[in-house]
Order: structure tokens, then sequence, then C-alpha cells
């Protein structure tokens, strides 16, 4: 579970709730027709510019950005190195061994292409358009959210007008203009708020995540191919390196190393940037 998107979703609302209501208005800032007009509004708009399977499909995108773990770059090039390993000692065939326990339906099909001897190009080719498939549905997910966000404070507008516009049919008494006025901008607050702290930060979540899976589903595919190659296990590992950043082989570097022993009162060096 992504913690850091939780925090960030609690702690805006809670401290939005905590600025609005310490001086005691906190019921100020809840009006049920704004809300419809908002939420309702944007809603309405966002299913008729998406099919209803898209919408469902957006929902199951949006699981990667609360539930969902995807492999580390630094996980898929420890275990094509292993794979890389095995196939040099024992052949491709080897592989077909550890079916049963790979869990990623992409990973699992791409070992299967290799250990049936497919064509190399054939392969890359059919998991090239898995992840073309991929990159379309995480798209059309992103799209949903940041239409979202664009929409809402469109129809917060369109409340603002509706309320202004009441208001001014009763402008004789001004005992109504402050409670109008409220009632109006209440609207145009909702709507900034759900694209602001909703909808646009977890478009640019899901596109974090896309690049995340993207890039290990790249280099799963740079692995396969390496192995299926006859590629020694080095060489595939220089591959696979070149898709990380300079930071992550550093890191990489250090954890395969393991803890250096440092003699008693040494001074530590601190490495910078």
């Amino acid at each position: 579970m992504d913690m850091a998107s939780i925090l960030g979703i609690v702690s805006g609302i809670g401290l939005l709730a905590y600025a609005i209501g310490a001086d005691g208005g906190l019921g100020a800032f809840w009006n049920l027709p704004s809300v419809m007009i908002t939420f309702g509004g944007t809603l309405a708009a966002t299913v008729i510019n998406y099919r209803m399977s898209q919408i469902l499909g957006a929902l199951g995108v949006l699981r990667n950005v609360f539930w969902s773990r995807h492999t580390q770059p630094a996980e898929v090039l420890a275990l094509m190195v292993d794979y890389a390993t095995r196939a040099r000692r024992e052949g491709l065939l080897a592989l077909d061994r550890e079916l049963p326990e790979v869990r990623d339906p992409f990973l699992a099909k791409g070992i299967q292409l290799v250990v049936d001897g497919t064509d190399s190009e054939l392969t890359r080719s059919i998991l090239e358009t898995d992840l073309m498939a991929l990159e379309k549905r995480h798209q059309s997910g992103q799209g949903i959210f940041e239409a979202m966000g664009s929409l809402s404070p469109s129809f917060g507008l369109v409340g603002t007008l509706i309320g202004l516009i009441k208001m001014l049919r009763t402008l004789d008494d001004p005992s109504t203009i402050g409670p109008g006025m409220s009632v109006a901008l209440l609207t145009t607050f909702y709507g900034a708020l759900f694209a602001f702290l909703i909808c646009i930060p977890l478009a640019g979540k899901l596109r974090i995540c896309h690049d995340e899976e993207y890039l290990v589903k790249r280099m799963t595919i740079e692995g396969l191919l390496a192995i299926q190659a006859g590629n020694n296990p080095r060489l595939v590992d220089q591959k696979l390196r070149a898709h990380l950043s300079p930071g992550t082989q550093r890191a990489i570097d250090r954890r395969a190393a393991g803890p250096v022993e440092r003699p008693a009162g040494e001074a530590r060096e601190v490495e910078l940037g």
C-alpha cells in the first residue's frame, strides 16, 4: 500500500478542515446543492465524455496508486541475471521450471516464448504489443482524472453563476446578499478543492506508476531477448543497467558489496550528491 498517497489526501483534507473550523465556521462550508452541482456535474460530464468501460477501467487503474506493488527495476535486473546464469549453465529449457513460480503474466508470457524457441523478432513484437496495450489503458485512466480535474472548477463556476442569478433576483432584500454570495462561492471552492487536491494529483501519481511499470517491462523484454540470444550474465547485467539512473546503479553495487567493516575510530566518508 502506498502510504504517501493516503497520507497526502488525509493530511490535505485534515489541514483544510482544521483551518476552516478553527474559528467554528466549518458548518458554513457545507451546502448540499453546491455539492450536487459541482460533483454531480463533473461526474455527468465525465460519463458523457468517456465510455462506461473506460470509466470502470480507470477505477481498476486507480488501484495502482494505493494498493499495487510493482516490481522494482533492481529486482528485474537481479532476476534477469539469475535467469541468464541458469540458461547458460543448463540451457533455455531450464527456465521452463521457473514458470509455476512466476506471478507476473507479462514475464511468464515472455519466458514461455523464449522457452518455445520463438523467433526473437516475433518475441519482441508480441511483448511490445502487450506493452503498447498497457500504455493505452494507463493513458485512458490518467486522461479521465485529468478531465475531471479540468471539469470540476468549471462546474464550480457554473454553480457560482447559478447562485449569483438567484441572489440578484432577491436584491431588494439586502439581508440575503451575504448568505447568497457565500453559497454561490462554495461551488467554486468545491470545484477547486476536488481538482487540485484529488483529481490532478491522482493523475500525476498514475503517470509515475505507469513510468515505473513501463520501465520494468521494457527491461524484462530486453533481458529475455538477451538471454535468448545467448548473452553471458555479465553482458545481460550491463545491458539492463543502461536503463537505470547512476544513483540506482550505485545503490545496487552497494547492496551487492554488502556492509563494509571499518576499524574502530576510523572516520566515515560522507558521500554528497
